[in-house]
Formats: C-alpha cells, sequence, structure tokens
C-alpha cells in the first residue's frame, strides 16, 4: 500500500490535470448541444452521405439531432482519445521511469520483491485510470441534467464501461511494454494509443480490413455501435482482456529477471 500511495501522490498533478481536460470538454460539448440541435439535424443528413467518412466515425447508424447520437460520435471521440492517451502514458513509465530516473538502486534495496513492485505499480496504474473515469463520468451526467436533458443511463453507461476497459487495456499492454524500456516511453505510449484509434477508422472504412477489430480496443468500443445495439460485443472484450493479461504477464517475467541498471 505504501508504494501505491506514493505512485498516486507522485501522479497526482498528471491525474488532475488529465480529468479536468476530458471533463471540461466533455462538459463543453454536453452544454452547446441544445443549441446546436436543430442544425444537427440537417447535419446529421448531410454527414450521412458522405461515404467512407460517414462510415469511419459511425455516423451512417445514429442521428446527430438526437442526444444519444451526438453523445457516441462527438463526446465518445473526446473519451476515447483523451482516455487511451492518459492510460497509455501510466502505463508506459510505471516500470521504465524507475532506471529513468536512476531511483531503481533505492526502491530495490527496501525488503520488497520484485513481484510485488509490479503488483503495486499496476495497481497504482488501474486506480487512476478507475478515478479519472469516475470523475469523467459524473461531470458528464452532471452536464446532462444541467442542460434540461434526459439521461439515458444504459447506453451512456455502456459506453463508458466499454472505454473503461479500452483504458485498462490499452494501460496493462503499455505497463507490459514499460518493463522492457530503460529511457521512458512516452512518445512509445501515445503512438500504440494512436495507432489503435487510426487501425479502428480503417476497419470502419473497409470490410476488407475489418479483421482489424480484432487487434485495437476501439472496435469494441464503438460509440454507434453501443448506443445503436444497447450492447457491448463481449466477444472482442474478452479478446482485448487477453490482450490486457498478457501484457501484464510480460510485465511480470521481464521485470523480475531484469537486469536493472
Amino acid at each position: 500500500m505504501t508504494m501505491i500511495r506514493h505512485e498516486l501522490r507522485q501522479n497526482r498533478i498528471s491525474l488532475a490535470v488529465w480529468t479536468l481536460a476530458v471533463g471540461a470538454l466533455m462538459a463543453v460539448c454536453i452544454l452547446i448541444f441544445p443549441e446546436m440541435q436543430e442544425e444537427m439535424d440537417g447535419a446529421g443528413d448531410l454527414f450521412a452521405s458522405m461515404g467512407s467518412f460517414t462510415e469511419a466515425f459511425g455516423m451512417d447508424q445514429v442521428s446527430f439531432g438526437t442526444l444519444t447520437g451526438f453523445y457516441a460520435v462527438e463526446c465518445g471521440n473526446i473519451l476515447g482519445l483523451g482516455g487511451a492517451f492518459f492510460a497509455a502514458l501510466c502505463g508506459v513509465s510505471a516500470l521504465a521511469k524507475e532506471e529513468k530516473e536512476h531511483t531503481a538502486e533505492f526502491l530495490l534495496t527496501h525488503p520488497v520483491s520484485r513481484p510485488a513492485i509490479v503488483t503495486d505499480k499496476l495497481v497504482a496504474v488501474m486506480v487512476q485510470v478507475w478515478l479519472m473515469n469516475g470523475a469523467v463520468y459524473a461531470v458528464s451526467m452532471g452536464s446532462i441534467a444541467a442542460v434540461g436533458e434526459e439521461i439515458p443511463w444504459k447506453e451512456l453507461s455502456l459506453l463508458h464501461l466499454a472505454y473503461l476497459l479500452l483504458q485498462m487495456e490499452i494501460g496493462a499492454v503499455c505497463f507490459g511494454i514499460s518493463a522492457f524500456l530503460k529511457h521512458g516511453g512516452m512518445g512509445i505510449g501515445l503512438g500504440a494509443a494512436a495507432v489503435l484509434y487510426f487501425l479502428n477508422l480503417i476497419a470502419n472504412i473497409t470490410d476488407s480490413a475489418d479483421f482489424l477489430r480484432y487487434i485495437t480496443p476501439f472496435g469494441y468500443a464503438e460509440g454507434a455501435d453501443i448506443v445503436t445495439n444497447v450492447g457491448l460485443d463481449w466477444g472482442l472484450v474478452g479478446l482485448g482482456l487477453a490482450y490486457g493479461a498478457a501484457g501484464i504477464g510480460a510485465a511480470y517475467v521481464k521485470y523480475c529477471r531484469k537486469d536493472i541498471a
């Protein structure tokens, strides 16, 4: 618990900044919805006829004139990308920073095993992801209530659950990568999250690339699909959790055998 508290205290500013940024963008997006609702009805027809661009963002399945449709596309992209970047940064720096900041010799002289170090750091990463998502969920629901709209609890809760699972998967995979790094990997983490996002866009555009849905977690966090079907693709979710478990397993194996400088 001591190490978990230390990690959370050390990363509190980063957590606060990312939570504030994503939460504020979500709130602004929701607060402008009533003013844009009438225009969005016409814009929805326009977007629905834009071919591959429409399919890439799932705008052919939802109406921008409805709160759920608007939220799934606009707010979903904010939470998806912002949350993915945050989870990737948390995960990819968790183990690597000990060597980068030359604190490994101090940490490893304490009576704590390497598996315990990995476990505590993993818990700290996941707690940060949960805290950010909990705060953003509360801000989003409060913003919807503030504009006088009825909250579609089931659809939006499923959407937020999908993005929480996505961030946990990305955080776990980047956590595994972190065990192999010595000098930090901010670029690797952000790059991995961005690539996974664009792989999903490619899968949406062409049927020949549909297999990419089995690689990227954004495949099961497609906002338009979730609010339309009111459910998640649990097959893809299970595959994503397996990828996350593989990342965690790699972290334990590598870090416990690693010659730490």
